[in-house]
């Protein structure tokens, strides 16, 4: 298990653990790698390479975030740094790496831009093949005085990367050129949500014919139909993240779809719980439920690949925590375990057999 933070008194970088995903058992977490906001991170398709926004304002005296490169151990899981590479725009925020794991692309909040890049045969980053810098702004005056890209999400077949931009309430498409480690804008070039929406992050159903974005300030989730042949997303419903009559304040955080396709799950900060809804046939959702984070601020939780395990990043109150998910009727669980790690911001797991 890797765990990205925010650099804090508490917390300075990459923490790891082991986690047995038959008994629940996990390792107290260590260090992995020391670096500054290493906020998200991304694994390589086939595990050996890990890649790590530093989501600061400046890299080498320049403006601008950088992109850590490491060499995953398979055995132990340690992490050897590779290069670092700066993303052309400030406070990197989200990454991820196309199927073929020969391009990766970050999303800038802070610059409101998006970057790819080349994955060389070692694992290492070459220079910004292409930045897209985005343009405009919407409702919000506060949250979206200009573009916030917020996310990087590649279909399955690695052709297209959706990036979703909280400041602008579109989800922009485009196109990949895994071999050259670039992207280009798709036509259309975007889809648009409800304005003051403040779409965050985006996931692809596993039969790959629904998608999903969560709404960070209308605390809502949109429902698509995807074209995967044309690049081509159709809205088909939008849900409320929250219970009826709930009154306090909320952002909406990460969205998930559990292994079986059966659950969408989504994390409220503020009401600091878990949202899960139901998947029907067409994919359109209804809510299943709710359980409490047991800490503060969900920023981010992970599903693991059996589909048994979700743990729970709660920034504000430095835990992970750890629930049993059903994947038969949806039920979350407390598992009675808790990690403190520092303002944990990103969790991912990484497969390793005995």
């Amino acid at each position: 298990m890797y765990v990205g933070t925010y650099s804090t008194a508490q917390s300075k970088g990459i923490y790891m653990f082991k986690f047995d995903t038959a008994s629940g058992d996990s390792s107290a977490p260590v260090l992995a790698a020391e670096t500054r906001n290493a906020s998200f991170l991304a694994l390589s398709p086939d595990g050996r390479f890990l890649y790590a926004v530093n989501e600061t304002d400046k890299f080498d005296g320049q403006p601008g975030g950088a992109v850590n490169a490491y060499a995953v151990d398979s055995k132990t899981g340690s992490l050897t740094l590779l290069n670092r590479v700066g993303t052309r725009g400030s406070g990197p925020c989200h990454l991820a790496v196309d199927p073929s794991g020969k391009c990766l692309v970050v999303a800038n909040y802070g610059g409101g831009s998006v970057a790819a890049f080349p994955v060389r045969s070692d694992g290492s980053l070459g220079e910004a093949k292409s930045f897209i810098q985005h343009k405009g702004k919407s409702v919000n005056p506060r949250r979206q005085e200009g573009p916030h890209a917020h996310g990087a999400t590649f279909d399955f077949d690695g052709r297209f990367v959706f990036v979703p931009d909280l400041g602008l309430d579109q989800i922009l498409i485009y196109r990949v050129n895994a071999a050259e480690g670039s992207i280009m804008p798709h036509d259309p070039p975007f889809v648009s949500v409800a304005a003051g929406s403040g779409p965050r992050h985006f996931v692809f159903h596993p039969n790959g014919k629904f998608a999903y974005v969560i709404n960070e300030l209308a605390n809502t989730v949109g429902v698509f139909d995807y074209d995967s042949a044309n690049g081509v997303l159709r809205h088909r419903q939008t849900v409320s993240t929250l219970p009826d009559g709930y009154v306090g304040e909320n952002t909406t955080a990460e969205i998930e779809v559990d292994p079986q396709g059966r659950f969408v799950i989504a994390s409220n900060r503020g009401h600091d719980s878990l949202a899960v809804f139901a998947v029907g046939s067409d994919g359109t959702l209804s809510l299943h439920g709710h359980a409490s984070t047991q800490g503060k601020t969900p920023r981010h939780f992970a599903i693991d690949p059996s589909g048994h395990w979700i743990w729970v990043g709660n920034q504000n109150s430095n835990s992970l925590v750890l629930f049993r998910f059903r994947p038969e009727t949806g039920a979350l669980e407390p598992a009675n375990r808790t990690i403190t790690i520092g303002a944990p911001v990103c969790v991912k797991y990484m497969l390793q057999k005995d």
